[in-house]
């Protein structure tokens, strides 16, 4: 074991953030580290690097254990170089051992001038070089806050086969799900403050939270149910005479304090598009260079109302360029972009317009629209709010106490109030969690309206584009299309590479697997314990009934009346405990023979 987090507890201001947290990390785990923006998962981060102290709790690594980080946002010393920057934190003999290794992870990142000064880098770049010192470095622990923000397709791949290979142990937040699945063998979610650990990859976290999920909902419907009849018991009136009595009512309070509010607080993004007309976004032949380099060159293409476009194309290719000339943003050096007299665009860019941080939340969106038409109805700026779970309470506070991704998620939000019929997305999917990138997948579903994204992330593009746009990057200014999301875009380059259009074979075995899907069944404990649950539950609970009887017999001595008590309490916890499992594994057995049917 590397690291143990006992009892970690963390709050800013008035907000708790992390409370009585514990986390274990061996020294092969690759967690990956999941949940909804603004619930703390990058501060936890920092506790376990030792950058920032939790209010409460212990921190305790393995003797001679060595850590690496990689924050956010990054620092620099502006005096420096690349190379020298990669070792800053180094000794010299650690800098004469990977001087090399250095060198060939920057030229994979796309960082080429190891001389070249820091502050003459931009922000993407200096990310990258981050991300070099976080690998070179020799550690035993890898922490990693968005590793895959400011890097392209092919440097996410290659990051990715990098860290499958790596020997240490990984902790990484990323909103990447592919990287998810194929780097991580364990996950871990932080969930209206409770850490859950699920041994396996991305996919077999979506299954084992589908089981909890479904095993809490049982759970929660028996509690509902007993709690109607023991309230139905209490209006007719309890006699509060009699330890039995009494029990039963405070039995009752306990029960009524521990059911959970039943609604299912899910982000929901209601479709709000203005009537577009026929004519969208038509481009005639333009042309871009810069600095004598070309960008676009002769670039025509007619968007359609239900368009669904990727940009694809490493760093500096020039896909937010390209955007930024469909918006009107950028002119063209020749040709033109025509768009259409109804054409209301949404531009969610990289940089977000800026919100003023001492303005309150629900101002900012009302000063948007006070009231929106959606499919479900006409809907206020606040439920808009709520639907983006930004609470009553939330809503008041001021913007500057708004998380990164709280903020990305409200400048959003502005975008969609305005009704856009036509969406332009600049790498969307930056320092938005998962849960809000799933629902925002499925609005761009039902969106009636052309939608033109550039993204890095496969996963979304595969989920909401049919058609890929690449820009070659190579000088030539040449864009080339693609039929099918981001999986099928590879397929065709892979086969165009070898030399041949035939990717049809290629394209149906990419699809049968991302469609395969695991396979159900139990484990040889799980199967063990399924068969001999009822004959468990059944013993524990004459062994309480056995420990009632008693305690009504010996109610005058005390000294056996208190232990007495404190072993029905343990049987009770036991009974409780096998109660859940019955309910997970009867709920595994249904699933696993439905999959026969």
């Amino acid at each position: 074991m590397i690291l143990t987090l006992e009892n970690i507890s963390k709050s800013f201001s008035e907000k708790k953030l992390i409370t009585n947290i514990n986390l274990y990390i061996n020294d092969r785990d690759k967690i990956g580290f999941v949940g909804v923006n603004g619930t703390g998962k990058s501060t936890l981060l920092k506790i376990a690097a030792k950058i920032e102290e939790p209010d409460s709790g212990r921190i305790i690594y393995s003797s001679g254990s060595r850590v690496c980080y990689l924050p956010q946002l990054p620092e620099f010393n502006e005096n420096t170089t690349v190379l020298e920057q990669v070792f800053i934190n180094s000794g010299n003999e650690t800098r004469q051992l990977m001087e090399y290794e250095a060198k060939t992870v920057l030229n994979k990142l796309g960082i080429t001038e190891f001389d070249k000064d820091v502050k003459l880098l931009s922000v993407g770049q200096r990310k990258r070089v981050a991300i070099a010192a976080a690998l070179v470095n020799p550690c035993d622990l890898l922490i990693l806050d968005e590793p895959t923000n400011h890097l392209d397709n092919d440097m996410i791949a290659w990051l990715e086969n990098y860290l499958i290979r790596y020997s240490g142990a990984i902790l990484m937040v990323t909103h990447d799900r592919y990287f998810l699945d194929r780097v991580s063998n364990r996950i871990i979610e932080l969930d209206k403050g409770d850490l859950y650990s699920y041994d396996g990859n991305y996919s077999k976290f979506l299954e084992l939270k589908s089981l909890r999920e479904n095993m809490d909902a049982a759970t929660e419907k028996k509690k509902q149910v007993l709690y109607k009849k023991e309230l139905a018991w209490i209006q007719r009136g309890a006699r509060a005479r009699g330890t039995k009595a009494k029990g039963r009512i405070q039995e009752f309070e306990k029960l009524k304090d521990s059911l959970e509010d039943v609604r299912d607080e899910k982000l929901g993004m209601s479709s709000a598009a203005s009537r577009l007309g026929k004519k969208t976004i038509e481009i005639n032949k333009i042309s871009k260079s810069f600095n004598g380099v070309k960008i676009v060159d002769d670039f025509e293409y007619i968007v359609l109302r239900d368009a669904r476009i990727g940009i694809v194309g490493n760093n500096g290719a020039g896909k937010t360029t390209l955007l930024n000339m469909a918006a009107g943003r950028i002119t063209p050096d020749k040709g033109s972009v025509d768009v259409g007299s109804t054409v209301k665009i949404g531009y969610f860019s990289q940089e977000p317009d800026s919100i003023d941080a001492s303005q309150r939340v629900v101002d900012y969106i009302k000063e948007i629209a006070e009231i929106v038409d959606t499919n479900e109805g006409k809907i206020t700026a606040s439920q808009m709010l709520e639907k983006f779970l930004f609470t009553s309470e939330m809503q008041y506070n001021l913007v500057e106490k708004l998380s990164g991704g709280e903020r990305r998620r409200l400048f959003l939000l502005g975008i969609l109030m305005k009704a856009p019929n036509i969406l332009l997305l600049d790498e969307p999917t930056n320092d938005l969690d998962i849960e809000t990138l799933t629902i925002l997948e499925d609005y761009l579903e039902s969106f009636e309206g052309a939608v033109i994204t550039v993204s890095h992330d496969r996963y979304f593009l595969d989920k909401v584009v049919n058609t890929v746009l690449e820009l070659s990057g190579d000088g030539t200014g040449r864009v080339n299309e693609y039929n099918g999301g981001y999986s099928d875009y590879i397929a065709a380059r892979v086969f165009k590479e070898a030399g041949t259009d035939d990717v049809r074979d290629e394209k149906k075995a990419v699809k049968e697997s991302r469609e395969k899907s695991r396979k159900l069944k139990f484990s040889y404990k799980e199967q063990v314990e399924y068969n001999t649950i009822d004959d468990d539950i059944a013993s524990i609970e004459v062994k309480i009934a056995d420990l009632e009887g008693q305690l009504e017999k010996n109610s005058a001595d005390y000294v056996k009346l208190q232990a007495l008590m404190d072993e029905k309490q343990l049987a009770e916890e036991q009974l409780k405990e096998k109660m859940d499992r019955w309910v997970y594994l009867n709920d595994l057995a249904e699933q696993i023979e439905n999959q026969k049917i």
